[in-house]
Parts: structure tokens; sequence; C-alpha cells
């Protein structure tokens, strides 16, 4: 009988380490930017509602255009990140709200996850314009050149030449 007293002890402990660690493979929930209020977003109505009204329902943007016709952007983003992952995009939304000269409403668009750009740098190096260059090039590249002129029709190593 103590055998099958041991084995339910040890059952059960194994039962409550796995309820501990289980938490720590959940993924961490985290909304970033704009929460949008799904009844609100639509209260914003074109040819109705102006800057104050939209500021007044919606709050301040998250930013606006610089150059262009006049739009408030409002950018809502809900990341998901596992232990020792980087967070990954769940939910993506904006909302562009664009004024026409007399600062009412002239559109309202939305866009999602699909429209979401993902950058994929390329290792540790920059992309630059023109030849690339070794160490010892870059080291010992300007051996020689100091002092001469490097203009056309010049000898000498002065500002005028000389």
């Amino acid at each position: 009988m103590k055998t099958g007293g041991m084995n339910k002890a040890r059952t059960a402990a194994a039962v409550l380490l796995a309820a501990a660690l289980l938490p720590g493979c959940t993924s961490i929930r985290e909304s970033r930017g704009y929460i949008e209020d799904p009844t609100l977003t639509s209260l914003i109505q074109p040819k109705i509602d102006n800057r104050q009204s939209v500021e007044g329902t919606l709050g301040r943007p998250t930013f606006t255009s610089q150059f262009g016709t006049p739009t408030w952007y409002y950018v809502s983003s809900i990341t998901g990140q596992r232990p020792f992952n980087r967070p990954r995009i769940r939910d993506h939304s904006v909302l562009a709200v664009t004024f026409d000269a007399n600062g009412r409403v002239s559109e309202v668009k939305r866009s999602g996850v699909d429209q979401v750009v993902y950058l994929d740098p390329e290792g540790d190096k920059t992309p630059v314009l023109g030849r690339e260059r070794s160490f010892l090039e870059d080291l010992f590249g300007n051996i020689g050149q100091v002092g001469s002129t490097g203009l056309p029709g010049g000898a000498g190593g002065g500002p005028n030449g000389q």
C-alpha cells in the first residue's frame, strides 16, 4: 500500500509542477498606440464632422500628415510575445481621417494587418553606393594622398596650387 500512496503523491506533484509552469508558456498580450473603440470610430461622418468634433470623439491622433491633404492617423496594434521571443503583431489597424480645406471630414479609411510591411534587414551590414573596400584598403588607402593636390593642372600642395 505504501507504493500506491507514493505513486499518487508523485502524480499530484507532477500535476502541480505542470500547472505552475504552464503560465510561463503563454503569450503576453500588449496593446500599442490608439485603443480603438468601434462604436466611437463609427460615429465619424464625412461632410458632417470637423477637426474639433473628431478630436472630441476620438482624442488626439497618433500622428498627422505633414504634406499634402491634411490627414489624421489613429494607429492601433495588439502584439503577442512568448517568453524569450520577439513580439509578433496579432492585430493591426489604421484609421485615417482626411479633412478638406474647410476642416471638415472628407473621408474615413480603415486598413488592417494586410497593409503592414515587414522589413528583413540583411545581416550586420548597411548597403552603400560605391565600391566595397577591404579593411587594409581603408587603413592604408590615404597613404600618398595627403599633401598632393588632386586638382588638374596643379603641382603644388597649397590651397592656390603653389
